[in-house]
This record gives C-alpha cells, sequence and structure tokens, in this order.
C-alpha cells in the first residue's frame, strides 16, 4: 500500500479492464462484454495469430469465470481494492468476527439452475416427452398384437373349465 492508503496497482490489467468494464458493472454487462469479447478472440473465428487468439482468449475466459461467480468476485474486488459500499465500517466488537453469510437473493447474479428455460429447451422437453409417450403406446400396440391369440384363451371360460371336474349341482331348494 502506498502511502496515501491507496492500493498500489500491479503492472497486469485488472479483470474489468481486459472485458472493457468498470467495477461497478452490472453482470449482464459482464456477460455480454465477455460473449462480445469471445467471438472476437475465439482461436477459430479470427485472423490473429492462434498463439495470440488463444492467449487473448484465455484471459478472456478467465476473467469471465472470476467475475461471474458471485464469491469469487467479491474476494477479487476485495484484492485489487474496489468495495461495492461506500464506506466498510468496523465492526462493534472488534473481539469477535462478525459474518454474516451473503445473501444471493438480493443480487443480480443468475445462477443456471435459476435461469428460464430457453424456447429450445423446452421444445427438446416436448420432444422428449412425445417420444416417451409413443414408446410407451408401441409397446402396448405390439403387446396387444402379439398377445392377443393368449388374451383370447385366458378370456375364454370354456377352455378353463373343461379342464377342471365339475361340481354336482344340488337342489337346495324345496318345491
Amino acid at each position: 500500500m502506498s502511502q496515501t492508503g491507496k492500493k498500489l496497482h500491479s503492472s497486469k490489467p485488472t479483470y474489468y479492464s481486459l472485458l472493457g468494464l468498470h467495477p461497478s458493472a452490472s453482470v449482464i454487462d459482464i456477460r455480454r462484454a465477455y460473449r462480445e469479447l469471445s467471438k472476437q478472440y475465439h482461436p477459430d473465428t479470427t485472423e490473429l495469430p492462434d498463439y495470440v487468439a488463444t492467449a487473448k482468449f484465455q484471459e478472456i475466459n478467465e476473467a469471465y469465470a472470476t467475475l461471474s461467480h458471485p464469491e469469487q468476485r467479491f474476494s477479487y474486488d476485495l484484492k485489487i481494492g474496489y468495495s461495492r459500499f461506500g464506506v466498510i465500517q468496523a465492526p462493534t466488537d472488534l473481539n469477535n468476527s462478525v459474518h454474516k453469510p451473503y445473501d444471493y437473493s438480493k443480487s443480480m447474479y443468475l445462477d443456471a439452475s435459476d435461469r428460464p428455460l430457453s424456447s429450445g429447451e423446452i421444445f427438446v422437453l416436448f420432444v422428449l416427452s412425445l417420444t416417451i409417450v409413443g414408446c410407451l403406446i408401441l409397446a402396448i400396440a405390439i403387446g396387444i398384437i402379439r398377445g392377443e391369440s393368449s388374451l383370447q384363451t385366458q378370456l375364454t371360460p370354456t377352455t378353463h373349465i373343461s379342464q377342471f371336474p365339475q361340481p354336482i349341482p344340488t337342489n337346495n331348494f324345496q318345491s
């Protein structure tokens, strides 16, 4: 740290500067910048030499991986000396640390499990369910067609009754 209290910056650019963003950028801005830069520097789509494109693409991926995860972004912001809060206040009891868990429900971060399904994913689920229903109908139809003769023998009582001795009818009714 310098005498003015500010953290000295190293010669390595920050993840924010790699993506061309300010540290206060939203998650959507980070994602948008990452997508644009990844298209621009992807080794398969750029005119740059492979070693340059690969190195730049890896830097962009590393920056996005850190900044897209809330806990990693928070620790990275502390590392570079950026605070989202105006003033960081010391806890009232300095002997016991105050650790409050971070409430992710109030943040703008999108977790992969929390996002809504895209139209393509809904279509795939629809096709999958149609396939399962179709397979069940086909299995039942084949079972009925192939097992038709066995079903008839079980349903006709004459074949089974003739195999067993008939009880002698008794006349319990008096006339």
